[in-house]
């Protein structure tokens, strides 16, 4: 009768083997060593980023302000890095356009900011940014804020003729909020979003796909003091959130490399549970073979 094959050892039993043990820990300490220097190289990645946004905030705070019509033109798509530069444009404000824009908070509280259309008349290209338009474009101002719906009438009203002023550059806003926004009795129209799309359906003539946060203006509007919108900081640069690629796939690679640590221990266990089985096949067939002083050669002869 044919011997059994040799019982294959289970995973378990060759993993407890206190070899396997021994070369699982030195495995799982270069595995935690590679981990932690993936979350160094990702903490780099963000110091790295949060850096260079920084730093373009500081020398877009200390330039001088740019004639809008330098930077972007009506109708233009966006840039990123125009975010938060100061620009310098001459026009005049439509008061009967007025918007204001509900859920905008200021130092921890609740509140609407003041939207007016500016009716561009020079943005220091002499017109020749819009000159294949259909005519002036409108410039969105945010020109400050106010806590409530119905505030003072003083906080609406805005520089009578031309006005020349300067301001933070912020990108439009997109329509995705939901909800409905209700109807403002006693107060200016309601938005909820600062989106060139939408409100150039509501002003006439091409506009800019963005808007200015007002910073000063010549002649001046009222203060704060005197009933007047309050003013705003800066509008933060986006950017500093993103991911330095370089510093990524490092701590993609280490990670990995973390993982191959592990990987080649389960193959370790593997082979050996394979090479067990391998060994006790052949001394079984090594005994056979010694117990049997003929042998199995061929026709019967004695193998060499």
């Amino acid at each position: 009768m044919p011997d059994a094959p040799p019982a294959r050892r289970s995973f378990r039993a060759v993993a407890r083997q206190p070899r396997m043990i021994t070369i699982l820990l030195i495995f799982l300490a270069a595995a935690a060593v590679c981990g932690r220097l993936g979350v160094w190289q990702i903490d780099r990645a963000y110091e790295r980023a949060n850096l260079a946004a920084e730093q373009e905030a500081a020398e877009a705070a200390v330039a001088a302000p740019v004639a809008i019509g330098e930077l972007l033109a009506p109708q233009a798509s966006f840039p990123g890095e125009l975010v938060g530069r100061e620009v310098a444009v001459t026009g005049t404000y439509e008061p009967d356009g007025q918007l204001l824009v509900a859920g905008r908070a200021l130092d921890g509280a609740d509140g609407y900011l003041v939207l007016t259309p500016l009716r561009v008349s020079d943005d220091g290209t002499g017109g020749a940014s819009w000159a294949s338009l259909s005519g002036e474009p409108v410039l969105p101002v945010v020109r400050g804020w106010v806590d409530s719906s119905t505030p003072d009438p003083a906080a609406l009203e805005v520089p009578p003729g031309e006005v020349a002023l300067h301001g933070w550059l912020q990108a439009s806003e997109s329509t995705a909020r939901s909800g409905v926004v209700p109807d403002n009795p006693g107060g200016p129209p309601l938005t909820q979003d600062i989106a060139s799309s939408a409100l150039a359906n509501t002003w006439q003539g091409p506009i800019y796909t963005g808007y200015v946060v007002l910073t000063d203006s010549a002649p001046l509007q009222t203060t704060a003091a005197e009933g007047g919108p309050a003013p705003l900081p800066r509008p933060v640069l986006e950017g500093g959130a993103d991911v330095n690629l370089q510093n990524f796939f490092y701590a993609l690679q280490w990670w990995v490399f973390g993982l191959f640590a592990v990987a080649l221990w389960v193959r370790l266990v593997r082979d050996e549970m394979a090479g067990g089985v391998r060994e006790r096949r052949s001394s079984r067939d090594r005994g056979g073979r010694d117990a049997d002083p003929v042998g199995t050669g061929i026709a019967g002869l004695p193998s060499s």
